[in-house]
């Protein structure tokens, strides 16, 4: 018999929560992941229905945790506190990875780097330009995110990258932005502002060594296709 005092979905809660506790989150549909996320604000109520109605509307879990708290407070069931946990856990989450990278090498070791982009990043519905800044042993000392741009750009200005880069003290640069669409293959535009940061921070003696674009579970790497190296060979010849 259910006591007066327990709400609805009691015993599958305690059941979430202990499947956590035994075994992470393996198994969790991420409808689970939400439900339990959500429960630690709700206390007395059951919170399945909001989580798949949340997952519904944002699509991933990724997106519901991207939403805003104004967005997750339309949702039926999400009130400011279950708002406010969540993005929280996210907020926690993207400092966790960025605090993982600092004193790294990403040129050599490359998947805290991408552990990173591909959580802060791959699903923002606008494009995020992000610039890690290394030092002369290529650790790296900080992450910014540069600019936030439209659906379908972001403003990217060479000059205020680089002003960055000297508040930074950086001595080499990493570049990284997303395509919204999923499709990570560059643009145009991406080419000529990559060839454009390339040739500035030649200029100021700082090395670019990536760029990289975030898709959907997919990247593109400049460097790795030759772009960064053929790029700083038109520099060297155009100087001559």
């Amino acid at each position: 018999m259910i006591k007066k005092s327990e709400h609805k979905g009691a015993g599958h809660r305690q059941r979430l929560r202990q499947r956590f506790l035994e075994s992470g989150l393996d198994g969790f549909h991420d409808y689970e992941v939400i439900e339990l996320l959500l429960t630690l604000g709700t206390p007395r109520k059951d919170c399945k229905d909001a989580a798949k109605e949340a997952l519904k509307k944002f699509k991933t879990l990724q997106g519901v945790l991207e939403a805003s708290r104004h967005e997750l407070c339309e949702i039926g069931g999400i009130g400011p506190k279950n708002s406010l946990g969540l993005k929280l856990i996210k907020a926690v989450s993207d400092r966790f990875l960025e605090k993982k990278l600092i004193d790294k090498n990403p040129v050599n070791n490359s998947k805290e780097l991408f552990d990173f982009l591909y959580h802060s990043i791959r699903d923002k519905s606008r494009e995020y330009f992000k610039i890690i800044f290394l030092d002369s042993k290529n650790r790296v000392i900080s992450t910014e995110t540069h600019s936030k741009g439209t659906l379908t750009a972001s403003s990217v200005y060479p000059r205020e990258v680089i002003y960055s880069a000297l508040r930074h003290k950086a001595a080499a640069l990493i570049f990284a932005h997303n395509h919204p669409s999923g499709d990570p293959k560059p643009s145009a535009e991406d080419f000529a502002i990559t060839r454009q940061l390339v040739f500035a921070g030649k200029v100021m003696g700082i090395t670019v060594h990536e760029h990289i674009i975030i898709g959907d579970n997919r990247y593109f790497s400049f460097a790795d296709h030759g772009h960064i190296a053929q790029m700083g060979k038109e520099f060297n010849a155009h100087m001559k």
